[in-house]
């Protein structure tokens, strides 16, 4: 059975940030076919597009799946749901985002999904725990590595690790 590496990025601003994310953690490791392989630090982050909001806990996670592009983010929007998060207007504050980064260098851009993720490269808040576990991984896209976006990011948003971990 063919396997795809795949880099995911974690969110929460409402309520108990650091328990979403292991709730999360704990919720994405059953799903079928998929293993965690590794997540990076937590980092608290200021809001991006909407600042006027709390604080962001992110972070970083590295899968191995058989599962193609959009199984996984079915499942990951049903893990959204069950742990309560509220569909609100874009940028709005929510108990917890899971996004799909990159898909093992999979370009993947339909109705259901799109890899990678189309805000990748502007988002600090995302390339910096992407870059600690995965410095050398390449955005298939711009040939760029995770290290190489991090470097030539433009955004200035807060980035600041926590003594968090997720428990994976």
């Amino acid at each position: 059975m063919k396997t795809y590496r795949v880099f995911l990025g974690l969110g929460s601003n409402l309520g108990d940030r650091h328990q979403y994310l292991n709730r999360a953690m704990a919720e994405i490791k059953q799903i079928p076919s998929t293993k965690v392989i590794w997540a990076s630090s937590v980092y608290e982050t200021s809001p991006y597009g909407s600042p006027d909001q709390p604080l962001f806990l992110n972070a970083a996670a590295e899968l191995e799946t058989a599962l193609l592009p959009a199984e996984l983010l079915s499942h990951l929007k049903g893990i959204e749901q069950k742990l309560g998060r509220v569909s609100h207007e874009r940028w709005a504050p929510r108990e917890i985002d899971l996004d799909i980064l990159l898909y093992d260098g999979l370009v993947v851009n339909d109705a259901t999904v799109t890899v990678p993720h189309p805000e990748l490269e502007k988002r600090r808040f995302v390339l910096v725990p992407l870059r600690e576990i995965a410095p050398d991984v390449v955005n298939p896209v711009s040939g760029q590595t995770a290290e190489e976006l991090a470097a030539a990011c433009r955004d200035t948003g807060r980035v600041v690790k926590t003594q968090y971990r997720i428990q994976w």
